[in-house]
């Protein structure tokens, strides 16, 4: 598995502005476990700022309530635990990070989030977080999105133009905005025989190409579309986010994926999906960071067993 200092130290000699800014404001001004880094936090901003918080009711807007918000999961920590940093991409006018919670010896809760900066100030624009579902209901979760759409008619497959992108995020726009819906040949010629997939809908990650064909194939059925909305600009590692709309249901499912590629192949090498809870805040999850403010979950793992945070 790539480590993933691999992926943030290149490409050489380039300043990532999207990249630096979350890495300080994480690891240097600890902003989600100090009151300081919280409101450094804050502070760069912008005031129209859009936190999409997947774990809340609903988003917070505007600089002061998302000062606010940091504060505030500052403060549910109970000064028990920190965030730490797994894998960030090399995004210069957005990135998205990959987190897990640790506290003591242990680690627990694992999540996604990707930032957007505002082009002309560099300040803070928008924020999409997604911690993890503690119940991961695996296949059910394709049982239940194939019963919201059965009545869904197949559709011609979407025609499109054979690339070969080398930026990550080039790759990631390829596979969703031209090839989903075609061939799952396409999609899979993009993917390196070493690839670590992990979508928090189950437990175990995939491994293979085998496995994650598998997986493609089973979530590619009439009536259901994967619709990005915004993704960053990394070159050997991407992050973007995404609705399921499903024919026959309103509401969306919004999500975030993280790709990393093989720095000569330029094929993928590591996926990150995770899907928002339907009940906000999740049950499971609130009650675990009542009990075990530090960690997040009912029972952590010891630190450093889950490389990269897979």
């Amino acid at each position: 598995e790539p480590s993933s200092t691999a992926i943030v130290e290149k490409p050489a000699g380039k300043v990532r502005r999207a990249r630096e800014l979350i890495r300080s404001l994480v690891e240097e001004e600890e902003c989600f476990s100090t009151e300081k880094g919280a409101k450094a936090f804050g502070d760069v901003c912008a005031v129209d700022v859009l936190y999409e918080d997947c774990y809340e009711p609903q988003p917070i807007l505007g600089r002061v309530d998302v000062t606010n918000h940091m504060l505030s999961k500052v403060k549910q920590r109970q000064n028990r635990g920190s965030v730490r940093i797994d894998r960030i991409t090399d995004g210069d006018k957005a990135c998205g990070f990959a987190w897990t919670w640790t506290s003591g010896t242990s680690e627990g809760l694992r999540g996604t989030t990707f930032i957007e900066l505002n082009a002309n100030t560099g300040e803070i624009q928008y924020i999409r977080e997604i911690p993890e579902p503690l119940y991961k209901p695996g296949d059910l979760t394709l049982e239940l999105l194939k019963a919201v759409t059965k009545d869904a008619q197949p559709k011609e497959p979407a025609q499109y133009e054979q690339r070969t992108p080398t930026m990550a995020s080039d790759v990631a726009k390829y596979l969703f905005c031209d090839v989903q819906g075609s061939s799952v040949d396409e999609s899979m010629r993009l993917f390196d025989d070493s690839i670590i997939y992990r979508d928090f809908n189950y437990e175990e990650v995939l491994r293979g190409k085998d496995e994650v064909r598998k997986f493609i194939e089973d979530f590619s059925f009439p009536g259901i579309t994967f619709v990005p909305t915004k993704f960053d600009d990394g070159e050997l590692s991407s992050c973007f986010t995404w609705e399921v709309t499903l024919e026959g249901a309103e509401d969306t499912i919004k999500g975030i994926s993280l790709y990393e590629i093989d720095e000569v192949s330029r094929k993928i090498t590591y996926v990150r999906d995770v899907p928002e809870s339907a009940i906000k805040p999740p049950i499971l999850g609130k009650l675990a960071r009542q009990l075990r403010p530090g960690l997040g979950v009912f029972s952590g793992v010891p630190i450093g067993s889950r490389e990269g945070g897979k």
